[in-house]
């Protein structure tokens, strides 16, 4: 069996204070891109999940060793990730091949989300990957409609950052909202939304209140972010807790056009499109 685990774009990431679990109320737009890994499973004497492009904690791994502490009666698996989305580059790469493990046990283990929320913060959401409006730590997942055309370029950094230490320069710097101006956030996002249409329409909301600690931890992505708006985005912000950098363009010709027009040093930039779900 072979299946996709696609990446998720923050088009948007507004942060609140700290919660006493020690991790920030959000409000987020995340949509899944086209952009996906490849997870390929089958059969092994004993679970075994291998992806060569994560050293360390891997959260596939912590998935399925969840599920089989609820008892999942699966034989033992091998799973082998293909990584063809950056790793720790704010594209979620690591709770996207996490949800894809959990859904293998859909209906035969009960409460997949809180599971997934045991195992990252972004999980839950991945589950079903979908465009939604997040809150909570990213446990609250509301489903919304596809959003309109768009497409865009993403220009990924090595080496990546952990998503905790952006964080901790978030607060460091003040950059967190009162708890009611997120809330009046996450209404402006979802009557901005809901509708299906494109993000180019509420670009002004297309905000990364991490996006100045990300700066602060690498002062180059700057560079990317200007480069993309002289190439014609509609916006152009840090992806989740960085470092990738993505520029919203209207449509997949525009950014293909924007992608070939970037200097030699980022000719890894990837272009893709939303995934859609509908």
């Amino acid at each position: 069996m072979v299946v996709r685990a696609p990446a998720k774009l923050n088009l948007c990431l507004y942060v609140g204070e700290r919660r006493a679990d020690g991790l920030h109320e959000l409000r987020s737009l995340f949509c899944p891109l086209m952009l996906a890994d490849r997870i390929e499973i089958g059969s092994a004497d004993a679970d075994e999940v291998i992806c060569s492009a994560v050293a360390g904690e891997n959260l596939a791994a912590t998935a399925l060793a969840a599920l089989r502490e609820r008892g999942w009666p699966s034989p033992p698996l091998r799973i082998e990730i293909d990584k063809r989305i950056p790793v720790a580059a704010g594209l979620g790469g690591g709770s996207a091949d996490a949800a894809a493990v959990l859904r293998l046990a859909d209906g035969e283990v009960g409460e997949l989300e809180a599971l997934a929320a045991s195992v990252g913060a972004d999980v839950p959401s991945q589950l079903d990957p979908a465009f939604a409006l997040v809150s909570g730590a990213g446990e609250g997942v509301e489903r919304l409609p596809d959003p309109g055309e768009f497409a865009v370029v993403l220009v990924p950094f090595e080496p990546g950052l952990r998503a905790s230490e952006v964080y901790a320069e978030a607060d460091r710097l003040g950059a967190v909202r009162p708890a009611a101006e997120l809330e009046d956030i996450g209404g402006r996002l979802r009557d901005a939304a809901r509708g299906g249409a494109s993000p180019l329409s509420y670009a002004e909301l297309l905000v990364n209140d991490l996006q100045a600690a990300a700066l602060s931890l690498r002062p180059e992505i700057g560079e990317a972010l200007a480069t993309l708006e002289r190439a014609g985005a509609a916006a152009a912000l840090v992806t989740g807790s960085g470092p990738t950098v993505v520029g919203v363009f209207e449509d997949i010709v525009a950014a293909d056009r924007a992608a070939g027009a970037l200097p030699p040093r980022w000719a890894g930039a990837i272009v893709s499109g939303p995934a859609r779900t509908a």
